[in-house]
């Protein structure tokens, strides 16, 4: 299917690792079905990743304003590494030790459904 919308949240303070423990189960979900588990869910990254989406559904909307929530699938959903914030900290002996501060760009596409499946790709 091809891309119906794509929104891009840069520069989360948070490390991409932690981003994608959030992401994992919410890829091929309705847009839905993502935001009520992202709700749910008791995680820090689930509130950029709620912002994404709800972006990336409303420039969907803006292609297609008869589109539904259940109608569109979550068809790539990425966490990549920004630029980390370099600081020191002191350690024994008089010495430094380097601290990175972690950024993270978050890139959601959607796609919209295949009638009649709402939940997920067909045969998942």
């Amino acid at each position: 299917m091809a891309v119906l919308a794509k929104a891009v949240v840069k520069y989360v303070r948070m490390s991409p690792r932690k981003v994608r423990y959030v992401m994992e189960p919410l890829r091929h979900r309705s847009v839905a079905d993502a935001l009520s588990v992202l709700a749910v869910l008791n995680r820090r990254a689930s509130k950029p990743l709620a912002k994404a989406i709800a972006s990336a559904f409303a420039n969907a909307k803006r292609v297609d304003p008869t589109l539904g929530e259940e109608r569109v699938l979550i068809s790539r959903l990425t966490a990549d590494g920004g630029p980390a914030w370099k600081r020191f900290r002191a350690a024994a002996f008089g010495r430094a030790v380097s601290i990175r501060k972690r950024t993270t760009h978050i890139t959601v596409e959607l796609e919209s459904s295949p009638a009649g499946h709402g939940r997920g790709k067909p045969g998942r």
